[in-house]
């Protein structure tokens, strides 16, 4: 993900930041050469470096951000876990270490430990020897330490050359790869560990974008899906025109005419990005949601229509649950701080304006992420001041802010630089993870890792129906599985051997569109990062192609590190 560090919003733009970033002088360009070479910021880039050392091999980071742990670090403090017996080894221990950091009472600034309960799926884990609740800098706290223990080599700020030569192979392996400063690095093994796929794609490795039609891989609820779209709906009768009824008028901002293709078909599009925000209604650590330069207020008119079409007898006879109409998540964190996601038909996500994401240049990401940011505080100062926002949610959202303390190296204001980028590449390998894993229909004979989330998309178009009113497509929550865990197979993080023998791809898995809706998380990205640090080094030591690693001696490694491989 694209991470661009400014201390002040006002007057200063990301693209710029960045633009300026990659013209940067070159002079004291070096060559790196260790045993694996990791490209990435991700959870999964600090288990594999962690893993392949505890093997003796050599290995390097390299962090196009300044800030490491993705969105673990980047306001993803309510993890999505399903069921918390899938993880060991190094992401359980992460879990674990959080766990401690919040038994030290020094890490009480804004509330005592005895007045934080966990909520939601994370329910029960203060004082366990596991918690999955966490304050951004607190996961950083923990990361950062992990670095020092382990010595890891992180060469921050490095962002790849996905031109033409970023990326020299001899046949189907990787040999090096440049950074667009002038950085070179050399290794035996390779992971890309981004939230992109950008190392994967620059080396000529299959993938996909986009959703595939249900018949590519038999599945029932991948593609374009209407009738589906239940969750994270708009109420009825909202119009999708400027002037309500009136199609002479023009749509709205972010919303398009549908397309003709059924449900089930495959498309190019991404589900939505979001940022995590971390909030906060402490006075003293609160900074209130300003009013963003560029605001436009025709930008929120569907925000607006649709809490207006909340029926008002229903409103009135919940004025005391003004949060059951919220278009937000609040998951509280401690210290008085929240995980703050999308909800209802209008909210953090920006549904349709991240297509381009996964391919786009970095010029171009960062030109989105400024977008995002300016929706997203414009979404939150809306909410708390706009007098068409119901007074009851009006009120509540104006106690809360970003805060004071958090992401001192983001954006400003509390801010981070960390896009929740939920799906960008896929791998596609010789084994594709489908809805039939995750609903253990089909069984792997090469387990690593478990997953044990349900299969999750948000909304990925907006669109006006044959009515004039609008409505969202793709949001899928399916929990066909019951969030019971089911295995990974090792084929998910290794490409076809003709594309590249010694490349790992922990993050953007080979899996489809629906499989990655539940393979998605923080967690399994944790794991699967260990993974890979496992088989490179083996790989190294057996001279093969990864994809011929011995499975066995790949089983017998991991079961020694407590990863688990298998449902109890």
């Amino acid at each position: 993900m694209v991470n661009l560090r400014c201390n002040h919003i006002a007057g200063i733009a990301a693209a710029a930041i960045l633009s300026f970033a990659l013209s940067g002088c070159v002079c004291g360009a070096r060559t790196y050469s260790r045993d694996i070479v990791i490209y990435g910021s991700s959870p999964a880039a600090l288990t594999a470096a962690i893993e392949a050392q505890k093997h003796g091999k050599t290995a390097v980071i390299v962090c196009p951000e300044t800030r490491i742990g993705g969105l673990t670090t980047g306001g993803l403090g309510q993890t999505d876990i399903g069921n918390k017996k899938a993880f060991g080894g190094l992401a359980l221990k992460f879990y674990s270490d959080v766990a401690d950091y919040y038994k030290n009472d020094s890490n009480w600034k804004y509330e005592k430990r005895s007045a934080y309960i966990p909520d939601g799926q994370c329910a029960g884990t203060l004082g366990a020897d596991s918690m999955w609740t966490f304050e951004p800098h607190a996961a950083l706290d923990i990361l950062e330490r992990w670095e020092s223990e382990n010595k890891l080599l992180i060469v921050r700020g490095e962002y790849l050359d996905r031109g033409q030569g970023g990326v020299e192979k001899e046949g189907a392996r990787i040999v090096s790869f440049r950074t667009v400063s002038g950085k070179t690095f050399r290794g035996k093994e390779f992971v890309d560990a981004t939230y992109e796929g950008d190392l994967m794609a620059a080396a000529g490795v299959a993938y996909t974008v986009g959703r595939e039609p249900n018949s590519k891989y038999g599945e029932t609820i991948s593609g374009i899906q209407r009738k589906l779209a239940k969750n994270h709906q708009f109420n009825a009768g909202v119009s999708a025109y400027v002037k309500p009824g009136d199609p002479s008028s023009g749509l709205l901002p972010f919303v398009e005419k549908d397309v003709d293709d059924p449900d089930g078909t495959g498309d190019s599009r991404v589900q939505a990005y979001c940022f995590r925000m971390c909030l906060t209604d402490d006075p003293s650590n609160r900074i209130p949601f300003a009013k963003p330069d560029g605001y436009r207020e025709l930008d929120y008119e569907l925000l607006l229509r649709n809490l207006e079409a909340i029926d008002p007898k229903v409103f009135a006879a919940n004025e005391k649950k003004p949060w059951l109409y919220w278009p937000w998540i609040n998951s509280r964190m401690p210290n008085r701080k929240t995980d703050t996601n999308n909800r209802t038909g209008f909210s953090t996500d920006f549904v349709g304006r991240n297509w381009k994401w996964p391919e786009a240049s970095y010029e171009e990401r960062a030109k989105m992420l400024e977008e995002h940011l300016l929706y997203q505080r414009g979404l939150m100062w809306t909410l708390a001041n706009n007098p068409r926002v119901p007074a009851p949610i009006r009120n509540e959202v104006a106690k809360w802010g970003t805060c004071k303390d958090e992401f001192l190296d983001g954006l400003g204001d509390g801010w981070q630089t960390q896009l929740y980028v939920r799906e960008g590449r896929r791998m596609v390998g010789d084994y594709v993870a489908t809805e039939h894993d995750v609903l253990r229909e089909r069984t792997t004979s090469r387990p690593v890792a478990m997953a044990a989330y349900g299969m999750d998309s948000h909304n990925v178009r907006r669109y006006v129906d044959k009515d004039g009113f609008v409505r969202n497509e793709g949001n899928i929550e399916d929990w066909r599985a019951g969030g019971k865990p089911y295995p990974l197979d090792y084929g998910v993080i290794v490409p076809k051997k003709s594309d590249c023998e010694n490349l790992f791809v922990p993050v953007c898995v080979s899996a489809s569109h629906m499989a990655f809706g539940s393979i998605r998380m923080e967690p399994v990205f944790f794991a699967l990062g260990q993974v890979a640090g496992a088989a490179a080094a083996l790989s190294i030591e057996d001279g093969c192609a990864v994809q011929d690693l011995k499975y066995e001696t790949l089983r017998e490694v991991l079961h020694a590190e407590g990863v688990v491989t298998k449902a109890e």
